[in-house]
């Protein structure tokens, strides 16, 4: 890994489902306070009713945790949370849109959904992380966002609670960066 490399990151996108609440609830709190970069933050949730993600997630970390909304600005330092039953779709002007399309993978929010766009947005200067998660969603977009340069990292299968969301991301880019769970929050902080 190159340092101008890691330097260069300008979004963190990270998707998850089951069992990767636990790993994001490890991380939060050892992550740097002036992160110079936003973090856009995909899980499959059951509804838009459920607001306590966010509530959870502030309690742990000094980032400033947000619902993403419709044409929100990215800001560094900010960690925006996909809501429930919305595509998070990342556009080229550095801003977040709602969209309520057809789900992927059974889900909305879909991790794809986000990683292809941030791709399209952020090309090299993205890096991703895929967590545990029971199918196949973010494969997809990982691949995606390699092609376009960015960074990919995935979960080691070995660490998840579920495995098939990493497996697959895996098996979508065999050159993405395993990461331990106990080795997420050196990275991140790095990334910047």
């Amino acid at each position: 890994m190159a340092q101008g490399q890691l330097n260069s990151c300008r979004l963190l996108v990270i998707g998850g489902s089951a069992g990767s609440l636990e790993v994001l609830l490890q991380v939060l709190p050892y992550l740097r306070a002036d992160m110079p970069f936003p973090i856009v933050l995909v899980m499959h949730r059951r509804s838009a009713a459920e607001s306590t993600l966010e509530e959870l997630l502030a309690s742990r970390t000094t980032l400033q945790v947000r619902e993403a909304g419709d044409k929100d600005r990215l800001r560094p330092g900010f960690l925006y949370v996909a809501p429930g039953d919305y595509h998070l779709l990342v556009e080229r002007n550095g801003r977040l849109s709602l969209d309520v399309s057809e789900k992927m993978h059974y889900c909305r929010p879909a991790i794809d959904a986000t990683f292809d766009t941030a791709a399209d947005a952020f090309g090299s200067s993205l890096a991703c992380i895929l967590l545990s998660g029971a199918n196949a969603d973010g494969a997809d977009g990982l691949r995606k966002a390699h092609a376009l340069g960015a960074r990919v990292f995935v979960q080691d299968p070995a660490t998840a609670d579920v495995t098939a969301m990493p497996e697959a991301g895996l098996a979508a880019v065999p050159g993405a960066t395993v990461l331990l769970p106990q080795s997420m929050a050196a990275l991140i902080n790095d990334l910047g």
